[in-house]
């Protein structure tokens, strides 16, 4: 009685069709990377975010790393949450623009509400341009501030 051979793998169609698709989303995908200028606005923008979260979260907490700060190292944006720590982020032709100029401090109270009291409008701007308010009641939001 024969036996029948078990044949296994792909049809050249299948590999074509999968070297295909990779060229087509390796193409698609360049386009992501080749100018970090329109990246590096938003990553700005979303790493002060994250700053003045946590030290509103600290102050919240009876932590007295409450205070946030943005500094502009020439080369870099430099944030800083009171003792917790420091980071730095390469501008990539990103300006930051903020009432008073930097460096910027953001102090947050027991409610987590600013100590200044008023809404802070910051604005990212490269090729792109991303805005950033922290609300009188303490809320850190992307967006303009609202009245």
């Amino acid at each position: 009685m024969p036996v029948a051979k078990l044949e296994s793998g792909f049809t050249l169609i299948e590999l074509v069709m999968v070297i295909i698709l990779i060229g087509v989303l390796s193409v698609l995908g360049v386009g992501l990377f080749a100018n970090r200028s329109a990246f590096s606005p938003l990553l700005a923008a979303q790493q002060l975010n994250s700053a003045a979260l946590l030290a509103r979260q600290a102050a919240m907490a009876g932590n007295e790393n409450d205070t946030v700060t943005v500094s502009d190292g020439g080369s870099s944006f430099t944030y800083s949450v009171g003792s917790i720590g420091s980071w730095s982020i390469p501008k990539e032709g990103t300006e930051l623009t903020v009432p008073g100029g930097l460096p910027l401090d953001i102090q947050f109270n027991k409610d987590g509400a600013p100590i200044s009291g008023n809404n802070l409008q910051l604005s990212f701007i490269g090729d792109s341009r991303y805005d950033i308010c922290v609300s009188s009641l303490g809320a850190v939001y992307s967006g303009a501030c609202q009245p």
